[in-house]
């Protein structure tokens, strides 16, 4: 157990190409600061499909890592059977959670730079390279968070009240987050927010992970029950809604934690502006719109013993999806790691995120 957040991260590699993946357990936070050591394929997945990884680019960034242990017993194998090796542990990482595209994004290109360095490379190099890969993943979700805060944070201004829904932060993403990452880039700023923290039931990322994030920046905030937001923006305390993503189509209608379309319904009648915050890699050019996105099913227990504890009837139909779909429509903007998209159109998304980094 761990119990300061000095040098701690929410992802990191510990040792050569024959090592291990280390990450906070999300599920045991905000009370215990616990890392979890991988050491294994089948613990990357068990991280990922439990949500102690969470986030669509740090399950990117997991799922990487994962590639590289699922490798690193395949020193002895031919190229023939280290191939089908890549591909049976790329396709076994992939069935961990099905919405967020970073996940597909990543196994995508480690099995893209694996194709690119055979045959002139032995399995043991392979491998080396590929942990390469994945750090290069890891540290350039760094910059990109850094980007999207440095782009947001010119949209609000001092004194701003700021809604977020889920954990858009450091936890889920290299460095800063995404939706967090404009907080904390207005702070570094001198920009002082007042940010108001949506619980986001069932598994109350909200109240569990952003509002510990932002306690430990020192950012001013409040936490709220997910059905008080209308109240707050009725009563003139926010003014601008930044969330993050899962998954965004082409036309750039929004797939995050489920809770969110109801906020941004609530901001349009409210008129404030909702922005979303997500690097290019969340975006799904192959889906012209939000119907195309799967929505993770989630467990039952989720909802009716939350926490292990019940508080619903035995046998009580449930149903819990992981994710809404937001439609662009309800989208002021949204804040890329290349710029900003406004209006946001299937135009103006398609020249954003098939603009030459």
């Amino acid at each position: 157990m761990t119990t300061s957040t000095e040098n701690i991260h929410t992802i990191r590699w510990e040792g050569a190409a024959d090592g291990n993946l280390v990450l906070i357990d999300q599920t045991r936070l905000p009370l215990d600061l616990v890392e979890l050591t991988c050491r294994d394929l089948d613990s990357v997945w068990e991280a990922i499909q439990q949500l102690r990884v969470r986030g669509a680019p740090a399950i990117g960034i997991a799922a990487a890592y994962g590639v590289v242990i699922g490798l690193q017993d395949a020193g002895d194998l031919d190229q023939q059977s280290f191939n089908r090796r890549v591909t049976e542990v790329c396709d076994h990482l992939a069935t961990s959670r099905p919405t967020a595209v970073n996940l597909f994004w990543a196994l995508d290109r480690m099995r893209r730079r694996a194709e690119q360095l055979q045959p002139a490379h032995t399995p043991t190099e392979l491998c080396e390279r590929l942990l390469e890969e994945a750090r290069a993943i890891h540290d350039e979700d760094r910059e990109m968070c850094h980007a999207i805060g440095r782009y947001g944070a010119d949209l609000l201004t001092d004194g701003t009240g700021v809604l977020t829904h889920c954990n858009a932060g450091g936890l889920a993403t290299a460095e800063y987050g995404t939706a967090l990452s404009v907080f904390f880039t207005a702070q570094d700023q001198g920009k002082q927010l007042h940010v108001y923290i949506d619980e986001t039931r069932p598994l109350l990322q909200g109240a569990r992970l952003t509002a510990w994030e932002l306690k430990q920046r020192g950012v001013d905030s409040t936490l709220i029950c997910d059905s008080m937001a209308a109240q707050v923006m009725r009563e003139g305390r926010v003014q601008a809604v930044i969330t993050g993503a899962d998954r965004i189509a082409a036309n750039g209608d929004v797939a995050n934690k489920i809770g969110t379309y109801g906020v941004a319904v609530l901001a349009r009648a409210h008129d404030i502006p909702f922005y979303v915050a997500a690097p290019t890699s969340t975006f799904d050019l192959s889906l012209p719109d939000g119907d195309g996105i799967p929505i993770e099913q989630r467990a039952s227990e989720e909802v009716t013993h939350g926490f292990g504890r019940q508080t619903a009837p035995d046998g009580v139909a449930v149903y819990n999806p992981a994710f809404d779909v937001t439609p662009a429509e309800y989208v002021r903007a949204i804040i890329t790691e290349r710029g900003i998209i406004q209006p946001v159109t299937a135009q103006m998304v398609r020249e954003m995120v098939s603009a030459l980094p």
